[in-house]
């Protein structure tokens, strides 16, 4: 390497403000011109970015790198630890002979530390905060993509949702959906079901299969009340630092597609909740999305199109988005082209689509005089090529770089350490118990369930009934429902106490009102 390209580095990535220390270049396989800094401005954060590579290249290591120095830059971080060893980032590293030497050879001033954690779970799933949401807040969307749904049913469900909204009708958890769905079905729901028009009665039930097989794989804790407020991922410390909040998946590492939508989830909400903020001088949140690939493999063209128009417009809010996965190709390039800062560690080889897919990833870096065809598939552990925006937000020079070593532990914390973390945790009160407050279900099984009064009513009623009455029969149940005291009491108590308002955003998701 030539050094005029050591001092086009140098200079290109020589920020005037605050930055992240990526590492430093390579200039050989085992020489480092430690002079030449690599690092993000922290300003560009909020310009999203793609950490890339196979499978063992140092990912999960860079992840942890940029979490600590973000944290210590008062950003708070959210981390999705799908293989379950990210929760020691809490906890202050351990020197040892290599990570002495690799911190020298970069001129990285190496320090244990530890950063401030929170730990969550999926409905509790694992040990941390449970994490739930009702059916409403995860909208049709997003459900339709955990339930693979087609084209026709996803329209379908949508229509559920819809006749859900307009007619109070809470979807607080999986129960509450069928609940809807098998009203729709019945005799009762016929006329409703007709005016739904595009709602066909072989579609719903192929639904209410789904909901059901769904729910029978577990799906059931995760949907339901306490909601998670996506507002607690934005706290700092009082010292000033950011806190990381890392959601335990290892649980669920055999239904991805499942995981990979709820980030989704948690991310559209930020959008739907967060106001505008324009150009800031650092992020309010950086969301590393891992495994990111499950995100968009077998989308539909409306879920591609909202992810792509949430991470477009989320930057104006003041969140970053990283995307972790193996290769760029496994991002839709209406998303990848939004992704301003790139690590790419080792590629392999192997196979004729291992080579296609190296072709695709050496497409979308700026020229340089690097062959890295060749040196993607030479990169040792803990190297990777890197560009990112500069603060003018072009792009920086293509470097390869002998990347920084985590201050804080690479590793698990110990079971009993982390339980009595998520214990102590201010949030563990608020989340940790489930709440099945009355609801969709609770309404329509007591319309279904007549009062005894009422029976009586109806009994002195028999054989005489007056022409208003029929008219009264022919109402649809739900209206019924709506003009009974008792529910008319429930919506005024759901309004008071849940401040719920079904206003849906572009991924159809929908929140309280805050």
């Amino acid at each position: 390497m030539t050094a005029d390209h050591v001092r086009d580095v140098a200079a290109g990535y020589a920020f005037d403000g605050p930055c992240l220390d990526l590492g430093a270049l390579l200039t050989g396989p085992d020489t480092v011109a430690t002079e030449a800094k690599v690092r993000i401005p922290l300003g560009m954060l909020n310009r999203h970015g793609l950490v890339a590579g196979a499978t063992g290249t140092g990912k999960t290591k860079t992840l942890q790198v940029l979490a600590e120095q973000l944290a210590a830059a008062g950003v708070p971080v959210f981390l999705a630890d799908v293989k379950g060893d990210l929760s020691g980032i809490a906890e202050p590293g351990e020197a040892n002979a290599k990570l002495t030497a690799r911190a020298e050879s970069i001129g990285q001033d190496w320090r244990p530390a530890g950063t401030p954690g929170e730990y969550y779970s999926l409905g509790g799933r694992g040990t941390g905060v449970p994490v739930r949401v009702t059916v409403t807040a995860f909208g049709p969307l997003l459900l339709s993509r955990v339930l693979d749904l087609n084209e026709v049913q996803e329209s379908s469900l949508s229509m559920v949702f819809h006749f859900a909204d307009e007619h109070g009708l809470p979807l607080l958890d999986l129960k509450d959906l069928r609940s809807v769905v098998t009203y729709l079905t019945s005799p009762e729901g016929a006329a409703e079901l007709a005016a739904l028009g595009g709602l066909s009665k072989q579609t719903a039930g192929v639904l209410l299969r789904k909901l059901v097989a769904f729910a029978d794989d577990g799906a059931e804790d995760f949907f339901g009340e306490p909601e998670f407020d996506t507002r607690d991922l934005l706290r700092t410390e009082g010292d000033g630092r950011g806190v990381v909040s890392v959601l335990e998946l290892s649980e669920l590492a055999g239904k991805p597609r499942l995981f990979a939508t709820f980030l989704m989830w948690l991310l559209a909400d930020l959008y739907h909740d967060l106001p505008e903020v324009g150009d800031v001088d650092k992020p309010k949140l950086v969301f590393f999305f891992d495994e990111a690939h499950l995100l968009f493999d077998g989308a539909s063209k409306a879920f591609l199109d909202s992810i792509t128009q949430t991470v477009r417009l989320i930057r104006s809010k003041g969140v970053g988005v990283f995307f972790v996965t193996q290769t760029p190709k496994d991002v839709a390039p209406d998303v990848l082209g939004q992704l301003g800062n790139r690590v790419q560690h080792a590629l392999r080889a192997y196979t004729p689509d291992d080579a296609k897919a190296l072709r695709a990833t050496v497409s979308t870096f700026p020229t340089s005089s690097y062959d890295l065809a060749e040196l993607l598939t030479t990169l040792g552990i803990g190297e990777a090529v890197v560009t990112v925006l500069s603060e003018t937000g072009a792009p920086t020079p293509v470097a390869w770089t002998r990347l920084a070593a985590p201050t804080s532990r690479m590793g698990p914390l110990d079971p009993a350490d982390l339980t009595d973390r998520v214990h102590r945790s201010p949030l563990w009160p608020r989340y940790a118990e489930a709440v099945d407050r009355e609801s969709a279900y609770e309404m329509l099984a007591a319309r279904l369930a007549p009062a005894p009064d009422e029976e009586k009513a109806e009994d002195e009623a028999a054989g005489k009934r007056r022409p208003a009455a029929k008219e009264h029969e022919d109402q649809g149940l739900v209206q019924q429902v709506l003009g009974r005291s008792e529910v008319k009491s429930f919506l005024r108590s759901a309004a008071s106490s849940a401040g719920r308002e079904v206003m849906r955003s572009l991924f159809g998701t929908a929140r309280r009102r805050r």
